[in-house]
């Protein structure tokens, strides 16, 4: 089946060539886009420079936009929805996507403990608690934003919200809605949060937007 691979990013220059390159080794992979979420820095040059098409966003927009902006341009069977900063582990998501050819509607990856960047556990713990709370479905991993899915189940997965709503509403809409959402165990490892300020800032933003997610979930 033909994959098409999105990757919202903002500021990952650092890592956004090899995951380009990396996503193009992928088993069926036919296309790749990289949205350029409002960067300063040379992202997407050095995105295109590896081989992506790149939607560039004027202004910052968040995760949940550029994804949205990226998923209106698949041409794929398959999607995949990647974190820019992954660097060579991207090869990993050959295991989501064997998943949804197994069978699944939806695969979630799951990280090595060390690698998984949980805000310390409140964040985790609290889209874990809500989406079981609003699905009856306990997630080990309720904000991994690697996840293949038929291209068929775009509208299933419906409104992904503003911010960093998206994988809380995705996983909400996806339960149900019936679809057979499995997590799959990866090695995949990306760049951990750490206790800088903009760290915390960045911890107290998708705190904020899971709240915002599971209020509206719970008020549809």
């Amino acid at each position: 089946m033909t994959v098409s691979v999105v990757f919202p990013a903002h500021n990952e220059a650092g890592a956004v060539a090899a995951s380009v390159s990396t996503a193009w080794q992928l088993p069926g992979a036919c296309q790749v886009l990289v949205v350029d979420d409002g960067s300063t820095d040379e992202t997407a040059s050095l995105a295109e420079a590896a081989g992506a098409e790149v939607i560039r966003l004027a202004a910052r927009s968040g995760k949940a936009k550029a994804l949205q902006a990226g998923l209106a341009a698949v041409s794929g069977e398959l999607v995949l929805t990647l974190d820019a900063d992954l660097g060579p582990s991207v090869s990993e998501a050959d295991h989501l996507l064997r998943a949804v050819e197994a069978g699944a509607d939806l695969a979630i990856a799951t990280f090595p403990p060390s690698t998984h960047r949980g805000g310390f556990g409140l964040v985790v713990g609290l889209a874990g608690w809500g989406i079981e709370r609003l699905t009856g479905r306990r997630m080990t991993a309720p904000l991994s934003g690697q996840r293949a899915f038929r291209r068929q189940h775009l509208q299933d997965l419906g409104d992904l919200g503003e911010g960093w709503q998206v994988e809380v509403r995705m996983t909400i809409r996806a339960l149900r809605q019936g679809l057979a959402v499995v997590e799959v165990p990866t090695e995949m490892r990306h760049r951990l949060t750490g206790r800088r300020a903009r760290d915390f800032w960045h911890r107290g933003s998708q705190l904020i937007g899971v709240v915002r997610a599971l209020w509206n979930c719970w008020r549809s």
